[in-house]
């Protein structure tokens, strides 16, 4: 929030800590990366595991299997390496490096050779004998949505996806799960024909981020919030998933997705439902599971005139001047993908019926930036009124900022010191960084772990991820009808003014970010 017209108040660092929990080192394991020769395994996924690694969390009989069609048996290892020292902000001299990737091997195989698949399983055998693995894999599936069901067909056709005797295999499967209900539909249908779904682990890195777990920490670990977190207090939530950066040269993706399919229907619900749930039972996966699923089952299907979406065009961010979306590589000169989308919902249950939602999630936006905004309801008589610097009472506001600068803000209103009585509004800031430093952790080491653990909390299920494309599918098929003259935004702005008009008919505007 501007610094200019809000005081800062920091929260001290010196925080009283719970007890840790007791460590959770799972059984002797293979981690299959299937298109291990991608981005993801060298940036995100191999230096998550080591981060794993120096926490003590990974079993003694480890190893890593990079799976892709082309060879790569010479530089696999040392290339991955590369991406653990660069991206993982690890020293070249840390003695757990080498024994590390001593364990990160290689298998090269077409994704429907059936022989491959064959010479694949003797590899893996031969790896248990070796390394003692006992048998347990992890598969993860960082490869391209139309491969997902082909692979796990061929793993259970070659007999390895079943659980024997004191061995397990789950499988890891990246988003996006499906472009519409019917296509999630038919891919659930194709993987729990070879899995169970407690082998299946739909996986989203945002909630492998610390603040959208704390969100449940906030809420039910604190008995100051959970009271008023309801329709009494809270006039409305904004969440926004903001992007400053374009498509990254990822044009066919990029066209075939747009930003429903790529950051709403997954991401931004599975915050909403860590904002809205009821509290489970436990935290375990089945408790939890139950009340997301219970959040998105209640929301009423979604008005096309309570949406909006944009393609942003040529414009500046942070000072530089850029291309429109039209002009990016591999994307159509007359393309009606949106980059931008926005919506409003509301949600049919005891706790927030009246109370509106706004989503909100977009490229080439003013900035970078994912955040929760919880707006209070003013007081029911403004007695300060006249004594504020721009005579407007502002409400309360809560945000959770879960990237960048991780961390959590109180809006709320103080008097001026002085002899009349001015009111302003000053934020009490809770900081990450500052309360436990400075983190090379990339969201994956927790989704990891709790996948080789067999907890499936942090996962969407199947009836989840059906229960949104419910919600979705409908809107985008409206949009396919009506189409749209981009683009209708600027790159370096916030979006096209329908987002804004989604609020300001109802008296509201987004929250400064």
């Amino acid at each position: 929030m501007p610094a200019s017209t809000k005081e800062e108040v920091n929260v001290s660092p010196n925080v009283a800590v719970a007890p840790p929990q007791p460590e959770r080192v799972p059984d002797p394991c293979q981690v299959v990366i299937f298109g291990a020769s991608g981005d993801l395994t060298k940036r995100k996924l191999l230096p998550a595991l080591y981060h794993l690694q120096q926490s003590n969390l990974l079993p003694q009989d480890f190893a890593v299997v990079g799976v892709a069609r082309r060879d790569l048996s010479a530089t696999f290892a040392p290339d991955m390496q590369d991406g653990i020292l660069k991206g993982g902000g690890v020293d070249n001299n840390d003695p757990k490096l080498k024994p590390f990737v001593d364990r990160i091997k290689y298998f090269a195989t077409n994704f429907d050779d059936d022989a491959g698949f064959e010479k694949l399983k003797s590899y893996l055998a031969d790896l248990d004998k070796e390394l003692g693995t006992r048998g347990n894999r992890l598969f993860y599936l960082a490869v391209a949505p139309e491969f997902f069901a082909d692979i796990i067909q061929r793993l259970g056709k070659h007999g390895m996806t079943q659980n024997t005797g004191d061995s397990w295999v789950r499988v890891i499967i990246e988003k996006p799960f499906g472009t519409d209900l019917d296509s999630a539909r038919k891919l659930n249908a194709d993987i729990q024909s070879v899995l169970g779904e407690n082998q299946i682990f739909r996986i989203d890195h945002y909630l492998g981020k610390e603040t959208v777990q704390n969100i449940l920490v906030f809420r039910f670990g604190n008995g100051i919030f959970e009271p008023i977190w309801n329709r009494n207090y809270i006039d409305h939530v904004e969440i926004t998933a903001a992007e400053s950066i374009g498509i990254e040269g990822r044009g066919p993706f990029y066209e075939a997705a747009g930003a429903t399919r790529d950051v709403l229907q997954n991401h931004v619900m599975e915050v909403l439902s860590f904002v809205a749930m009821e509290p489970p039972d436990s935290f375990a996966a089945d408790a939890v599971r139950a009340e997301k699923l219970k959040v998105w089952r209640a929301i009423e299907p979604i008005p096309v005139e309570n949406t909006s979406r944009g393609q942003y065009g040529p414009g500046q961010v942070d000072g530089q001047d850029v291309i429109g979306y039209r002009q990016e590589d591999r994307v159509n000169p007359e393309s009606q993908t949106e980059t931008f989308a926005a919506l409003r919902l509301e949600i049919e249950n005891w706790r927030w019926a009246g109370v509106p939602f706004y989503l909100r999630a977009g490229k080439r936006l003013a900035k970078r930036v994912t955040e929760v905004t919880i707006v209070f309801k003013n007081p029911p008589l403004h007695l300060f009124k006249g004594n504020t610097s721009d005579d407007k009472v502002e409400p309360n506001v809560i945000s959770m900022r879960i990237q960048p600068d991780e961390g959590i803000a109180l809006r709320f209103g103080a008097k001026v010191p002085g002899p009349t009585t001015n009111v302003r509004q000053v934020n009490m800031n809770f900081s990450y960084a500052q309360a436990f430093g400075k983190s090379s952790a990339n969201g994956y080491e927790r989704l990891l772990l709790d996948a080789m653990l067999g907890d499936g909390t942090l996962f969407a299920e199947g009836e989840g991820v059906e229960a949104t494309w419910a919600l979705f599918t409908p809107i985008l098929e409206a949009w396919k009808k009506q189409g749209m003259n981009f683009p209708n935004y600027a790159a370096g702005s916030w979006g096209p003014q329908a987002s804004c008009d989604l609020l300001e008919r109802e008296g509201r505007q987004w929250s400064s970010l």
